[in-house]
């Protein structure tokens, strides 16, 4: 069934912003590694554990590295020290977001308007 160009647009954004698509199986091992953030496994322990094929683990970890997800060293694999700071760091931004829209709380702009340059008073300037 085709999609409108709207739902085509979205689809490289969500998985830009959101990482692999639920259910295949980058998410699987990514999920797992995740629960795991201490430790490393072979690609035969994350397929044993993750149920994906033996043949499809290798693959997908080496995509998962590409994309700053997972780290690999020698036979080991383990979820990036990046992939951890970037689900903090958004998992705190969200938090904080919440907690201002449940306070009602609006910015405040005039302080920062006092000293805001409006570029187009500058476009030829030296």
């Amino acid at each position: 069934m085709p999609i409108s160009k709207d739902q085509f647009e979205e689809i490289g954004d969500r998985k830009d912003r959101d990482g692999p698509t639920p259910g295949t199986n980058a998410a699987k091992i990514l999920s797992f590694l995740r629960t795991h953030p201490n430790k490393a496994f072979t690609q035969s322990e994350i397929a044993e554990k993750t149920d994906v094929t033996s043949g499809s683990v290798g693959p997908t970890l080496v995509r998962l590295r590409e994309r700053g997800r997972v780290d690999h060293r020698g036979k080991y694999w383990r979820v990036s020290d990046h992939d951890q700071s970037v689900d903090t760091a958004t998992g705190h931004a969200a938090t904080a977001l919440a907690a201002r829209e449940d306070d009602n709380e609006k910015p405040q702009m005039t302080n920062w308007q006092e000293h805001a340059v409006d570029p187009r008073e500058h476009r030829n300037a030296p």
